[in-house]
């Protein structure tokens, strides 16, 4: 049985509390009390999982006493009619449950899908795909789960975990010294914490270059034969370069042959479309 945040486990009951209210009266008054049924979730549409053990716990919390198999993990690839989760219990319980178990399933396996887009897309080239802040309020956490289930890469988590200093942020380019001492006061004070620098321009590139202790510079919404220009600027070594704005499924082949370790693509969570799922009772 997965163990869950605090977070995800108070998201489960949040979602559960909005749906059933004080009670399921659907449920309550057309399934015969003590009736026993099977279950199974399962994949109308072409996709990858995420969410498995999150729908199995949505169960869990509406009756411990129902029985679950997964038949598919987080990760795998399913076609239409593909079964991926198997459920026994009481038959009021399983319907109770169904549609909030969807929500996390469908959303999440969304996720995981287009995410498996994109990685497929840039296959044959070092770049790796990755997601960003732009997620569900609430949902970071899963859907970042969602992404590195359909191959992609978690970028930071949230503002703590990795220093970010885009265009709002960057002091004129004539205070280099003054970004240099900020970024040494921040190692110091947070050595496991990196540092990311946003460029706009080749000149940034170059000033930026020239600081120590700079892990990624993201080259923002550079044309492709700019950033094929920043690679050749680094080098072997130094700063690991992250490409970012106007990215699609239309372009991100062509961005990843620029020779970028990264590229980040907020519509791997904002505008993933859910994959369709559903749940059917055996006669």
């Amino acid at each position: 049985m997965a163990t869950f945040s605090s977070v995800t486990s108070h998201l489960i009951d949040l979602a559960l509390q909005e749906d059933i209210g004080v009670g399921d009266v659907t449920s309550h008054y057309f399934v015969p009390e003590g009736l026993v049924s099977s279950a199974y979730i399962y994949a109308k549409a072409d996709g990858y999982l995420a969410g498995i053990d999150i729908a199995a716990e949505v169960f869990r919390r509406v009756d411990a006493e129902i029985k679950l198999t997964a038949v598919e993990a987080d990760g795998a690839a399913v076609k239409y009619g593909d079964h991926v989760l198997e459920i026994e219990g009481d038959s009021r319980s399983i319907l109770t449950a169904e549609r909030t178990a969807l929500n996390f399933l469908q959303r999440l396996s969304g996720v995981a899908t287009n995410t498996s887009q994109y990685v497929d897309l840039v296959k044959g080239t070092q770049a790796k795909i990755l997601d960003t802040r732009k997620t569900t309020p609430g949902w970071r956490e899963l859907e970042k789960m969602a992404v590195v289930a359909g191959g992609g890469t978690n970028h930071r988590m949230g503002l703590y975990d990795r220093a970010m200093v885009k265009d709002n942020h960057i002091v004129a380019q004539d205070k280099l010294e003054a970004m240099q001492q900020a970024i040494n006061q921040l190692k110091q004070d947070h050595p496991k914490v990196e540092v990311e620098l946003e460029a706009d321009t080749l000149e940034q590139v170059e000033h930026f270059l020239r600081l120590e202790k700079v892990d990624y510079i993201l080259l923002d919404n550079m044309k492709n034969a700019d950033m094929k220009k920043a690679v050749h600027m680094r080098g072997g070594s130094g700063p690991r370069l992250e490409a970012s704005g106007g990215v699609n499924l239309t372009t991100v082949a062509d961005i990843a042959q620029t020779g970028v370790h990264f590229i980040s693509v907020g519509a791997l969570t904002h505008s993933a479309v859910a994959l369709d799922l559903s749940l059917e009772f055996r006669p």
